[in-house]
């Protein structure tokens, strides 16, 4: 009997809460669970660049207790990684629903985790963003003194 393997695909930009939930749910799928995180190159093909560099987002995915493998994703493309590391099951976040079907034709079972409402990179950088607009108007918009003659 062989074991079960699995892998979760992501970015993990700016590690989050509902990043830890979708990697701890696709530990409890299988045997083996392989992460594969996107390197900046990748990102950088279809979205902004990652706000935290590749080899601190994979750092930060190594040193968690879950994932037995964590490798550097280079591709969208996940036929060979498939075929080559013999994998059974796709998690994903829910970002994605459907762009993976393919993979179901190669008897890969394909997760969409739902992330849910809360917390996700993007509203992380919006508030972000937010805060620090804020901060920057309050420490702009100060009144300007009357010139005192110091006579």
């Amino acid at each position: 009997m062989s074991d079960t393997i699995v892998y979760v695909s992501g970015t993990f930009d700016l590690f989050h809460s509902n990043h830890l939930k979708m990697i701890n749910y696709a530990k409890g799928l299988g045997d083996r669970l392989i992460v594969g995180v996107s390197t900046d190159e990748l990102v950088c093909s279809y979205k902004k660049p990652p706000t935290i560099p590749f080899e601190e987002r994979i750092s930060i995915i190594e040193g968690l207790k879950s994932p037995d493998v964590v490798i550097p994703q280079h591709t969208l493309d996940h036929n060979k990684t498939v075929e080559n590391l013999n994998i059974d099951i796709f998690v994903i976040g829910d970002d994605w629903v459907g762009k993976y079907d393919y993979l179901r034709k190669k008897n890969v079972k394909v997760f969409y985790f739902p992330y849910g409402k809360g917390i996700s990179s993007s509203s992380l950088k919006q508030k972000i963003y937010s805060q620090y607009t804020e901060m920057l108007k309050d420490i702009d918009d100060h009144p300007i003194p009357e010139p005192t003659d110091t006579k």
